[in-house]
C-alpha cells in the first residue's frame, strides 16, 4: 500500500474515533438548564422534551467499542500498515512474522499441513508398507526449501527431480491401500475433477485417465513428475507451411494411420501425399511409426484414443490451427505427502482399467 493511502486510511480512521468520542463527551458533560418540571423548554406540537441520561448498559456497550477500536489499532497494523505492523504475531515457515491476512492464512496452512504431515507418516505409509518414504521425502523437502521465488536454478531442479522419482516405489505400494485410495480419491475430487472429470474420463482437450494411454507415460515416476512440475504442450500451426490441400492431405494419411475408425472413404491420393508430408515434417515429434514420444507429450497416432477429437473435421482442425495444453504444477499447491496419494489414485485408475 502506498504512503498516501496509509495515511488516508490512518488519518480517517483515527479522525473518525476522535470526533466520536469527543461529540459522546461533550454530550455527557453539557447539562441544558431546566425547567421546574425537570423538561429542556423545548416544545414540539405540544410535546415537551425531558432530559434524560443515556442509559448505561448503552453507554456501556459504547465505550467498549471505542477501547476495543483503539486496542485494534495498537494489535493489528491499522495505522500507517507499511510502518506499524501492529504487536500480534503469527507463526510462518518457523518464525514469529506480524499478523496480516496472508501471513495468518499461511500459519494455519502449515499448521493443517503439519497435522497431516504427521498422520501421513505415522499411519498411511505405516499401514502401506512404504514407512521408508520418509527418508526420501525429508531430502526432497530439503532440496525445495533451497529453491528461492522468481529464480531459476536448473541443476537443483534436476536434483529435486531425482528425488521425486525415488517416491515411485512407494506410491505403487499406496495404490493397493484402501485407506490411501480413499483419501487420494477426495483429493482429485477437490482439485483434478474440475478439468478431468469426477469420473476421471477427461473431456475434450483434458485426457481420460483411466485407459492406460499417456501422454507423458505412466509409471509411478512419471505420474509423480508431471503432477509435481506440471505440463506444457503443444502442437504448431501446419497451414502456412503445408497449404490447405496439404492439410487435408495430412489429415487423410493420419485417419488411415489410426485404423479409419468412422469407416469414411479416404482418398487414396491424399493418403499418398499426406504420407510424404508426415515423413517430411511429423515424425521428429510423432515418430516414424506414428505412436508418438512420452519425452515431450506426443500422442501415439495409430490408436483410437483423441485428445481433441479424431473425426475428420477435428484431424484437420488440428493440423491447420495447431493445439496447446497447459496443466498447473501442484507442489506448491499440495505438497509432496498429497501428490504422493494423488499420484497413487491416478495410477490405479488406468490399472483397474486394464484389468
Amino acid at each position: 500500500m502506498s504512503f498516501f493511502w496509509s495515511s488516508w486510511i490512518t488519518i480517517l480512521s483515527l479522525g473518525c474515533w476522535l470526533f466520536i468520542f469527543g461529540v459522546l463527551v461533550w454530550t455527557l458533560r453539557s447539562r441544558p438548564v431546566l425547567e421546574e418540571d425537570e423538561t429542556t423548554g423545548h416544545s414540539y406540537d405540544g410535546i415537551q422534551e425531558y432530559d434524560k441520561p443515556l442509559p448505561k448498559w448503552w453507554l456501556v456497550i459504547f465505550f467498549g467499542t471505542m477501547i476495543w477500536g483503539l486496542g485494534y489499532f495498537i494489535l493489528f497494523p491499522s495505522i500507517q500498515p507499511n510502518t506499524w505492523k501492529g504487536v500480534t504475531t503469527v507463526e510462518v515457515d518457523g518464525e514469529s512474522v506480524p499478523w496480516t491476512s496472508a501471513n495468518e492464512l499461511n500459519s494455519q496452512l502449515q499448521a493443517n499441513n503439519r497435522v497431516f504431515t504427521e498422520n501421513f507418516e505415522q499411519n498411511i505409509l505405516e499401514n502401506a508398507g512404504a514407512s521408508e518414504a520418509t527418508v526420501v521425502l525429508a531430502k526432497l523437502n530439503d532440496l525445495q526449501s533451497q529453491r528461492k521465488a522468481g529464480e531459476e536454478n536448473a541443476e537443483l531442479q534436476t536434483q529435486i527431480d531425482e528425488q521425486v522419482k525415488l517416491l515411485a516405489p512407494y506410491v505403487d505400494k499406496l495404490a493397493s491401500d484402501p485407506e490411501a485410495q480413499k483419501i487420494g480419491n477426495r483429493l482429485f475430487l477437490q482439485n483434478c475433477a474440475l478439468c478431468h472429470g469426477s469420473n476421471a474420463r477427461g473431456a475434450l482437450g483434458y485426457p481420460d485417465l483411466t485407459d492406460n494411454d499417456w501422454l507423458y507415460g505412466g509409471n509411478a515416476d512419471q505420474i509423480l513428475l508431471t503432477i509435481h512440475n506440471g505440463r506444457v504442450g503443444s502442437m504448431a500451426a501446419w497451414q502456412q507451411q503445408l497449404g490447405e490441400s496439404g492439410v487435408r492431405a495430412a489429415a487423410e494419411y493420419v485417419l488411415q494411420l489410426s485404423g479409419n475408425q468412422n469407416d469414411y472413404e479416404l482418398d487414396a491420393a491424399k493418403v499418398a501425399q499426406g504420407k510424404v508430408l508426415f515423413e517430411a515434417n511429423c515424425v521428429v515429434c510423432h515418430g516414424p511409426d506414428a505412436k508418438g514420444s512420452t519425452a515431450i507429450g506426443a500422442p501415439n497416432l495409430t490408436d483410437d484414443i483423441w485428445l481433441f477429437g479424431g473425426d475428420r473435421d477435428a484431424v484437420q482442425t488440428s493440423i491447420r490451427h495447431g493445439r496447446a495444453g497447459v496443466m498447473p504444477e501442484w507442489q506448491t499447491k499440495l505438497g509432496n505427502e498429497r501428490i504422493m496419494l494423488l499420484a497413487a489414485y491416478v495410477r490405479s485408475l488406468s490399472h483397474t482399467a486394464a484389468e
